[in-house]
């Protein structure tokens, strides 16, 4: 419960800096140890400074604001970024990774990859997977390659996320390749219905209104999603890995893709209650050994975290939905 309370701790700093510009953040002796359950990570966006992206003030490949941004996180209790990844499909964000990785590793940050299915039939979505976790493999899981110290590793074994896009890809052969590797990956896939539930270690939760959908007034917050989601892991897949979530919001009105989804921060209460039900739900007979923040700084779909959580304009306060 002690851990649990400093990661509350977390929700009312970033509220605090939302509402008053504050810079104010956890003190070191307030910081989580990293080494405890579960950890809070962070998902990154590193495409900031490419000319198809909004413009935020900073680029991706800046290594001293990069530095600045692990330094805040670490402060805030996050102890490491899952970064977005696409291979050779996108050489920008394979640079700003390399940057992150080695800089996550001189300041004892965590950082692992999420990798973004391509959007190709079956078989081009499954060779670009085998092509870029074969990529991956050699130039960031390598003994000598730089960084390599910062990779997140549970029970011993790296992490890897998915974000699934077309849901092509034959996760099947991708896993017939990774457990060749010297150090066979876990796989962490987005909590939906999937045929390759086998070839997964684990699923994680990501944004999600619930089953009553996108709301005008940004009102369904999901709760109820959730709350299915950790019972479906106790139940169905109760052997695998279940990493909660978090989220301070959602509006997607700034991105090229825009779909116009809007989910309320609720001048905070966003946040406090996803981040409550990932307690809830963290047990001792099935405990949650990550909570993933979607997102520290993807601000194209209004769901960052780095400039504080709260949204306290009276035409932003939708009425809760208590799911």
């Amino acid at each position: 419960m002690l851990r649990w309370s400093k990661i509350a701790g977390v929700s009312l700093l970033l509220l605090l800096e939302g509402c008053t510009h504050s810079s104010r953040l956890l003190t070191r002796a307030e910081i989580p140890p990293a080494p405890a359950y579960p950890r809070l990570l962070a998902v990154y966006e590193s495409w900031f400074g490419h000319p198809m992206h909004i413009s935020v003030g900073y680029s991706s490949q800046d290594p001293v604001e990069i530095g600045k941004q692990i330094d805040h996180a670490k402060q805030l209790g996050i102890s490491g970024f899952v970064v977005d990844w696409y291979g050779d499909r996108e050489p920008f964000i394979d640079r700003s990774y390399a940057l992150i990785q080695s800089l996550a590793a001189q300041r004892h940050f965590s950082v692992a990859m999420m990798y973004d299915e391509s959007d190709g039939d079956v078989q081009q979505a499954t060779d670009d997977a085998l092509a870029a976790f074969d990529k991956f493999d050699r130039t960031y899981l390598a003994p000598d390659a730089a960084g390599r110290e910062a990779y997140l590793t549970y029970e011993g074994r790296p992490v890897i996320f998915i974000f699934p896009k077309s849901g092509h890809t034959n996760w099947n052969r991708v896993r017939q390749m990774v457990d060749r590797w010297s150090s066979p990956p876990l796989l962490i896939y987005e909590y939906r219905t999937t045929e390759y539930a086998a070839a997964m270690n684990g699923f994680y939760a990501w944004i999600n209104p619930g089953e009553k959908g996108w709301a005008t007034d940004g009102s369904h917050w999901g709760g109820d999603y959730l709350s299915h989601f950790y019972q479906a892991m106790r139940t169905k897949y109760p052997e695998k890995i279940t990493v909660g979530a978090a989220w301070p919001g959602f509006d997607d009105n700034l991105a090229s893709w825009s779909l116009n989804r809007h989910m309320s921060r609720r001048c905070g209460q966003t946040f406090n209650d996803t981040l409550k039900l990932s307690e809830e739900n963290s047990t001792p007979d099935h405990p949650l050994p990550f909570v993933l923040i979607e997102t520290w700084n993807d601000y194209e779909e209004g769901s960052a975290i780095e400039r504080g959580i709260a949204d306290c304009k009276p035409n932003s306060e939708a009425t809760s939905d208590h799911n």
